[in-house]
């Protein structure tokens, strides 16, 4: 194998940007207090992501993300334990999927 040095300086620039922009954020933050609006919109975020991830497959029909879905959801209201309710999510659909073919 190797090593080639355009593609290591391509990682390590990546990282560089990476790290900053995280940094960033947080030096921002902690230097500025966000208005109220800008807070809240933060606190939700989380929620906001996952239904991004979550209304493709809803939206293409398929009945296993359907059964998906309403696991997260069920999982979700009786847990408050957004990861545990992912994992049910996930294992709802690979049983629909199984059951289905």
């Amino acid at each position: 194998m190797e090593l080639r040095l355009d593609v290591l300086l391509a990682i390590l620039a990546m990282t560089v940007v990476t790290y900053a922009c995280r940094a960033g954020g947080y030096a921002v933050l902690r230097a500025v207090r966000p208005p109220p609006f800008v807070d809240a919109m933060l606190r939700h975020l989380p929620g906001a992501l996952f239904a991004a991830y979550v209304a493709p497959p809803l939206v293409a029909g398929s009945w296993p993300a359907w059964i998906g879905a309403l696991a997260v959801v069920g999982v979700q209201l009786g847990t408050r334990n957004l990861g545990v309710a992912i994992c049910a999510g996930v294992a709802a659909v690979w049983g629909a999927q199984a059951l289905a073919g």
